[in-house]
């Protein structure tokens, strides 16, 4: 460590680690370890000229403890929850001793514009802004939440993926032997239920026919006829516990496990960034857009789906209906 040529310092060595004081009369305060950052030196002349450090209690930190005590956290289903933390903990990491009072539009579209190439993650960090800074408001710390109206990224919509990156996908795993990303994938497909509901599936929970699945996000409760391809792919799959993806004999593997299981496929497959970028989710679109495909009227998909309004049904009817027409049409070219 730098000794620098200052007045009231003092330095200790304890076990190997030096530490350094600010020491005049009876005031001993310990500073920063770096005597060459802003922080040091702030707080050095603020003890040198005898001015008392103002304790923040509208902190970064002080908020996110708020908020889980709220009931607009405490409400939420478990892995809304689990999202939000994932966010506040990375808030609370870089920023948490950080007065929220001084923080500024300008700010959090910076934090957008950092993962800019993530968009979603952008987004989903600026919607958890937006709830810190609506506690704010609530606490009375701040006026006005300065995240409305700050326009989300627009890096596309989850897609259902084309038949030709379905085949590479399942090519890929049968060769490469990788028997947990291609089991997320038929369960994904097969059910059309979201990868964190898929997870949680146990052997109990399926018949040899039907999958019970209790929606986390939704709260619903719904009975998932499997198709003939999943039924006799989960007849054929050994079972590793109580999880049809299993970590041990009594739990699942974990959520982002699987996530990093496919993502390795996805890599493989040049299927991870850019125009290329296919996610894990757009298997629930596939899934229901071959439904739609096959015919499958709207309160039908939504019995498979579990959605609650028809609203991302009839999205996938619309494109159904639109490639359906789209044949039809061109084929009587060929006539």
């Amino acid at each position: 460590m730098r000794k620098p040529d200052l007045p009231y310092l003092e330095f200790k060595s304890v076990k190997g680690r030096q530490y350094v004081y600010f020491r005049r009369g009876k005031t001993r305060f310990r500073l920063p370890d770096n005597p060459d950052s802003e922080e040091f030196s702030r707080q050095y002349w603020t003890m040198r000229s005898g001015r008392k450090t103002r304790t923040v209690k509208t902190t970064w930190n002080a908020l996110i403890i708020e908020l889980y005590k709220s009931p607009e956290f405490t409400t939420k289903a478990k892995g809304t929850r689990e999202n939000y933390r994932r966010h506040c903990e990375a808030i609370r990491e870089k920023n948490g001793d950080k007065d929220v009072q001084k923080f500024r539009r300008r700010d959090a579209i910076a934090v957008r514009d950092a993962l800019v190439d993530t968009w979603s993650k952008a987004n989903e960090r600026l919607a958890v802004l937006s709830i810190l800074c609506r506690k704010a408001v609530d606490l009375e710390w701040i006026e006005r939440n300065p995240i409305t109206d700050i326009p989300k990224l627009k890096g596309g919509e989850y897609q259902a993926w084309p038949d030709d990156k379905l085949d590479a996908f399942e090519r890929h795993c049968e060769a490469q032997g990788l028997t947990m990303a291609r089991t997320v994938y038929e369960l994904c497909v097969g059910t059309g239920q979201r990868l964190g509901d898929c997870m949680k599936m146990t052997w109990d929970d399926f018949d040899g026919k039907y999958m019970a699945v209790c929606q986390e996000k939704t709260g619903v409760k719904i009975w998932v006829y499997c198709p003939t391809r999943l039924q006799t792919y989960l007849g054929a799959l050994p079972r590793a516990g109580r999880n049809i993806i299993a970590r041990n004999l009594t739990q699942p593997i974990g959520k982002r496990a699987a996530q990093k299981a496919v993502e390795d496929v996805r890599l493989a497959l040049d299927l991870m960034h850019g125009a290329n970028r296919l996610v894990p989710h757009g298997w629930r679109y596939t899934a229901a857009r071959l439904l739609a495909e096959a015919g499958c009227s709207d309160s039908e998909i939504q019995a498979v789906t579990g959605h609650k309004t028809l609203t991302m049904v009839q999205k996938y009817r619309a494109q159904a209906n639109q490639r359906s027409a789209s044949k039809r049409a061109q084929q009587r070219r060929d006539r």
